[in-house]
């Protein structure tokens, strides 16, 4: 394998939602254990109300208006990339956005932007509700 690295800006919007995907985990697994004396059963039932599709399309749409225009630029690249498989607890549109958001935490992590990523981790740990009922989308 080469070992010349490549530029974020030329990752297909998948393989940043690769590494977007982690970098969100790892940040609640993170916040969930500092803050929480729990069973690994439940940290990892909590963590799932934090990153599943379902979960991420709601925070994104709490952190959209925070979004600079080229963090946008990025959320919509991986909210329109094709992908074979489909989600059997999202629906479509839940994963498409959860993808964008996965895209985007990868590009900011890759393009070495950690604090923007903390700060935005930190208004959706602020803002976002778990437990709270699913908007309805009829």
């Amino acid at each position: 394998m080469s070992e010349e690295k490549i530029d974020p800006r030329e990752l297909s919007p998948l393989a940043l939602a690769f590494v977007g995907d982690s970098v969100l985990e790892l940040l609640v697994r993170q916040r969930l254990v500092e803050h929480h004396r729990l069973s690994p059963g439940r940290l990892n039932a909590e963590k799932v109300k934090y990153v599943s599709a379902r979960a991420q399309f709601r925070e994104e749409q709490l952190l959209e208006p925070l979004f600079t225009e080229e963090e946008y630029a990025i959320f919509k690249r991986g909210r329109n990339a094709t992908k074979a498989s489909v989600s059997k607890h999202a629906s479509p549109e839940e994963y498409r956005a959860s993808t964008g958001f996965e895209c985007l935490l990868g590009w900011l992590y890759l393009q070495g932007e950690m604090d923007r990523v903390r700060q935005l981790f930190e208004a959706l740990w602020e803002r976002f509700d778990p437990d709270a009922p699913r908007a309805s989308n009829g």
